[in-house]
């Protein structure tokens, strides 16, 4: 097994980027790379197991792919007999056949290695922010897509060899935090979210949407009375009462900072059991309550430096139109800041604390053109890192009936779905009837493990770009693209371990049925997806990699015996190929923050 120092090192794919290259270096003469060339996955319809496509080399070369190809071919698997077994050209794509040495050697050194894949630290170090919620309402179906998008990114970066730092900034401040303070004056009485019995998010949440109602209620009033629809809605005394609760905050009145602390503090409570029961953690919260001045005095450093200009009722601007944007107030009349303006300066923050090589926004695509704003404005102050602020952007996640709405009460709640998810999950367990013997306790986790993985699953499974609707049924469909037909396939491998003993060392066949080669080729192809994971800033990569692999064992495992298998030597071969899928399943499924259970 020669060719196993290059298995420490690199993938097939650089393998015979490699050996094309050297290849093409001596037959004409002159440098080449990678980029002359592409590597791709042989078409199942053509025979070979990996094509390298040479039209980029026809005009430096001055000659067609087929003389390419067959000049390359020839070199390759002349100099590189225990690499390929031969070649074929078709339509000037050149085919290479990767012996089945290769793909032993690789299977024999790898099987047991729960890191496969992984990457060693690059000494880079990253900072993904996510979550971001208000305080005036408990997280829901949205912040989910965008807690486990964000939670997912970050540990891919970890597998790929990167220090991260995950971050969430609270929204605690503003004018919808005055909302639910003042229903709550108006309208509780005095309750509180033990004397409710309530989780004390939904138990803001519920006032927020209190406000809301009674709000309605008076501009109607007002309007019936004659008034506009524009001037009801200036005068409705609640939101009179709501803008002056923002002034005495920011004036720091004591009875209403104290409502302030507590009303937060019932919020908190409640969302900290809300991420544990998701899996949920961050290494930095930031609070907006602490952030909302910072920046003030880089609005003073960009009108030194000329970025910024002031309007004659001194409100302070940039003006993007000549970047194909528009004109960005910075800084109000009254000299207070903007969200834009607390973004820089917690954008200088986080660099200056953790000394970042990148910042990474997950917020929706909503945010898209705030985001672009944010980032010219840091690099034409001339900020370090500013080139480095990336906003990994997704879609909304929708509901069958449409929108969600909070301050109408029509979101989905991010407790009730879990709850729902849990209960569905032991529904389709029951139905199954495989789960007697386990104890209330364990049966408990399990419901837990499968519904909790669904919803990830399913969540992360779509190109974040894309707006999706979520369905809970169909995520957890235990025959289908889901994450409980990945965790079933894991505990079917375990399953099979734990009836059939593996030698310590057992000698190996020459031989490889189609479908043993084809999970071993899958299972190499972990490394290449952990980095396009991490350069598409796409877990679904991850998703759709992890279903195939464990649906392609299956179609093996239905085809090939384990326990009868035609002799000892294949029994373990098709052992070990069931320990590598295992530990690749399990490896790819927590890099979604999905556990797999050893039984189900």
């Amino acid at each position: 097994m020669g060719l196993l120092n290059y298995l420490c090192l690199m993938s097939i794919v650089s393998l015979i980027q490699k050996k094309t290259i050297e290849s093409l270096s001596v037959l004409y003469k002159q440098p080449f790379s990678e980029k002359d060339f592409q590597i791709n996955q042989t078409k199942p319809e053509f025979e070979g197991d990996y094509t390298v496509v040479m039209f980029s080399l026809v005009k430096s070369l001055k000659l067609s792919p087929e003389v390419i190809g067959k000049l390359l071919g020839d070199h390759m698997v002349n100099n590189n007999q225990a690499l390929f077994t031969g070649f074929n050209i078709i339509k000037g794509f050149l085919n290479l056949s990767v012996a089945n040495e290769f793909w032993l050697g690789l299977l024999n050194k790898n099987y047991g290695d729960i890191c496969y894949g992984k990457k060693e630290m690059n000494g880079k170090k990253v900072m993904v922010e996510y979550s971001s919620p208000n305080t005036n309402k408990p997280l829901h179906l949205g912040h989910l897509r965008n807690i486990f998008l964000g939670w997912s990114y970050a540990e891919i970066l970890k597998a790929n060899g990167y220090e991260v730092v995950k971050s969430c900034i609270v929204n605690d401040r503003g004018i919808h935090i005055c909302k639910s303070m003042i229903a709550w004056q108006k309208f509780a009485n005095g309750a509180t979210p033990e004397s409710a019995g309530t989780k004390g998010d939904h138990f803001v949440g519920e006032y927020y949407v209190k406000f809301n109602d009674a709000y309605k209620t008076e501009v109607a009033e007002l309007m019936a009375a004659g008034k506009s629809k524009a001037d009801a809605e200036k005068e409705a005394p609640i939101m009179k009462a709501t803008q002056q609760m923002l002034l005495d905050w920011e004036d720091g009145k004591p009875e209403v900072m104290d409502l302030w602390k507590t009303m937060n503090g019932w919020v908190y409570s409640g969302f900290d059991i809300t991420y544990n029961n998701i899996g949920a953690d961050f290494d930095k919260v930031y609070y907006e309550s602490n952030t909302y001045l910072l920046g003030k005095d880089i609005v003073q450093q960009g009108m030194d430096k000329k970025v910024f200009y002031q309007k004659d009722d001194s409100s302070i601007w940039i003006d993007l139109t000549a970047d194909g944007l528009d004109e960005k107030i910075v800084q109000r009349s009254d000299g207070t800041s903007v969200y834009i303006t607390q973004d820089i300066g917690l954008a200088l923050q986080k660099y200056e604390q953790y000394k970042i090589d990148q910042s990474i926004y997950v917020i929706g695509n909503e945010q898209n053109y705030h985001m672009k704003v944010l980032q010219l404005i840091c690099q034409k102050l001339g900020m370090p890192n500013a080139d480095n602020i990336f906003h990994l952007s997704y879609g909304m996640v929708e509901l069958t009936s449409g929108k969600m709405k909070s301050r109408e009460g029509t979101v989905v709640d991010a407790d009730d779905i879990v709850d729902e998810m849990i209960a569905t999950s032991k529904q389709h367990t029951e139905e199954l009837g495989k789960v007697q013997d386990f104890t209330a306790e364990e049966l408990k986790e399990l419901y837990n493990t499968i519904g909790l993985g669904a919803m990830k699953f399913y969540l992360l499974r779509v190109d974040p770009r894309k707006t999706m609707v979520f369905n809970p049924a169909e995520s957890i469909d235990f025959h289908g693209f889901t994450g409980p037909f990945v965790q079933y396939t894991y505990a079917r491998i375990k399953s099979i371990l734990r009836k059939n003993e593996m030698a310590i060392d057992s000698s190996f066949p020459t031989s490889l049925f189609p479908l043993e080669k084809e999970l071993i080729v899958i299972a190499e192809q972990y490394s290449a997806v952990l980095e396009q994971a991490c350069t598409e800033h796409n877990p679904s990569v991850i998703a759709n990699y992890i279903f195939n692999l464990a649906k392609t064992f299956n179609s093996f495992y239905a085809e090939h015996s384990i326990a009868k298998a035609e002799s000892e030597d294949k029994k373990q071969l098709r052992l070990k190929l069931a320990v590598f899928t295992a530990n690749i399943l399990k490896s790819g499924m927590q890099l979604m923050g999905i556990a797999v259970p050893e039984r189900m």
